[in-house]
């Protein structure tokens, strides 16, 4: 606990439902303590039905700024000055900066999950991955896939609202990249399958695996999964969702969300505050290295 707050500390927020499950605020909190930033990072439940009067707020009051999360990512967009071309690419916001009552939209979501394959050793540079999930963060980590070079990218989703959308994602990901992409009916377990086989990497980006769908995973069948394919889940309470429990049990290597928060909550920080975040030391901190 920060003893010095005084009336120069700056609030940064968390705008989510559900929320209180996070580790984003001890994450932040434990960097800004360490840094010396005046800042305290704090969570809100906010709804989509609220989530024009939390965007209000946050103007009136004069947060620094604020995280997005589920479901939030996509509807915050139409509430910012100005997106960065990422954000416009992606069609949704994990991060919002105010700079003197401008508010600018990113998306940090898709640098952290690559950043967290590149620190536990995983090569996907040129190789296929299968993404579950057409949403926010889904998105965020095609479109930051194939900046970096990753030369497929097969995204299954339930043929919902956000199929259209994240067609859309796909058509602007394939012009102005070189990577190939394509979007499947996440019901076509024969395609789903066949793409899994042929990828080196697979990632659940959906929120199934969570509360309050813990327990649940969209992989139900084991022999979708062979020993040489790495499994990673953007969820990370539970640290073991039953997606990596049925992977580990066909020896697949496996990695939760928790390197995807702090990598995407290290180009946050930069963004606030222009500093570079210890992450070694969170992770000691936040017992992660256990």
């Amino acid at each position: 606990m920060r003893a010095n707050i005084d009336g120069h500390f700056l609030l940064i927020g968390l705008m989510a439902y559900p929320i209180r499950h996070s580790l984003s605020p001890k994450m932040q909190n434990i960097i800004y303590s360490k840094l010396d930033i005046p800042y305290v990072y704090l969570a809100f439940e906010v709804t989509q039905e609220k989530l024009p009067d939390a965007i209000k707020g946050l103007r009136a009051l004069g947060l620094r700024g604020s995280a997005v999360s589920m479901p939030n990512k996509q509807l915050v967009c139409q509430y910012l000055d100005k997106l960065t071309p990422a954000v416009e690419l992606i069609g949704a916001c994990n991060t919002i900066s105010n700079d003197d009552g401008v508010l600018t939209g990113y998306n940090t979501d898709g640098i952290g999950y690559m950043r967290s394959l590149k620190e536990a050793g995983v090569d996907v540079i040129g190789k296929k991955l299968t993404l579950l999930g057409g949403g926010g963060a889904a998105s965020a980590i095609a479109v930051q896939a194939a900046l970096d070079g990753v030369k497929k990218i097969s995204i299954f989703n339930q043929k919902d609202e956000c199929f259209d959308k994240i067609v859309e994602i796909v058509n602007r990901i394939n012009a102005k990249t070189d990577c190939e992409t394509v979007v499947y009916d996440l019901a076509d377990h024969s395609k789903l399958r066949q793409e899994i086989a042929e990828s080196a990497v697979l990632c659940n980006a959906t929120g199934i695996g969570m509360k309050p769908s813990e327990g649940k995973s969209l992989i139900t069948d084991p022999t979708m999964l062979r020993k040489d394919l790495v499994v990673t889940d953007c969820i990370y309470s539970p640290r073991k969702t039953k997606l990596l429990e049925i992977a580990e049990s066909q020896g697949c290597k496996t990695l939760n969300g928790i390197g995807m928060m702090l990598w995407q909550g290290h180009a946050q920080i930069k963004i606030w505050t222009g500093k570079e975040a210890p992450i070694d030391y969170v992770k000691e901190k936040m017992g992660f290295n256990d």
